[in-house]
């Protein structure tokens, strides 16, 4: 792996080790973690774990949750290892292929399932693989769902955060499998498309889909100086590890 730094999560709560030119976490993996509907002593599952933000993000929020980390590629997963050391926090990372994972985890079952998986189906390719490669599929989206679902027990939530674009085949894979389907539109200011969105479910639910209303990430209606400008509710998710609530039916 390329040179690496340690950058600040979660207002500094947390401390990771990336890549300086590799792909890098940022605010997707903070919103997933913070989308997760974790409580206190639940198996969390997290598919392409990368570097660990959004389990780490979890652990941060929610008390003694049982983290394991699904990381392919040998180098995000060892820096996965050591950021789960380097905050004191208890996380299981197995540097496997989702789609091949050992006996042990087909075994077991978790109560959240939480994944971030690669945004672009084709395209062109970067040729550093370290950055294209967590991009772009190798593995479909409905092989990362099915691996995903197949891992959680009856009842247990899956969350996904996607490209709006993707939208359909998420749905398509999960609404034979999972209801209670929430869908949460994430645009960057008000008026502006939502660009990305976190999609929710519960295994074996027959309940109805919910749309709710963007979660809108800067407060301005345009950028209009340097520095961010997170609106007020993205400031409590990204900075201070406030929940991102989803409502379910319980």
């Amino acid at each position: 792996m390329t040179e690496t730094r340690v950058d600040a999560f979660l207002g500094g709560r947390l401390q990771i080790e990336q890549p300086v030119a590799g792909y890098r976490a940022g605010a997707d993996a903070v919103m997933l973690g913070a989308a997760c509907p974790a409580s206190t002593g639940d198996k969390v599952l997290e598919l392409g774990c990368g570097a660990g933000v959004a389990s780490l993000c979890v652990a941060a929020r929610v008390p003694d949750v049982e983290l394991v980390g699904i990381e392919r590629d040998p180098d995000y997963a060892m820096l996965a290892a050591a950021n789960a050391r380097r905050n004191e926090i208890e996380m299981r990372v197995i540097n496997a292929d989702l789609v091949d994972l050992p006996q042990d985890l087909r075994e077991t079952s978790f109560d959240q399932v939480i994944m971030n998986p690669p945004f672009f189906a084709s395209g062109t390719r970067s040729k550093d693989d370290s950055r294209s490669g967590p991009r772009h599929e190798q593995t479909p989206l409905h092989e990362w769902i099915d691996a995903g679902l197949r891992r959680l027990r009856v009842g247990g939530k899956i969350t996904i955060i996607h490209l709006t674009e993707r939208l359909g085949g998420i749905l398509a894979t999960l609404t034979a499998r999972a209801g209670d389907i929430t869908i949460l539109p994430i645009a960057a200011r008000h008026g502006r498309e939502a660009g990305r969105l976190i999609v929710q479910a519960r295994k074996g639910s027959k309940g109805k889909l919910r749309l709710l209303a963007p979660f809108i990430m800067h407060g301005n209606a345009t950028h209009e100086a340097d520095g961010e400008d997170l609106s007020t509710t993205a400031q409590q998710v990204l900075r201070h590890s406030a929940a991102l609530i989803l409502p379910h039916p319980d």
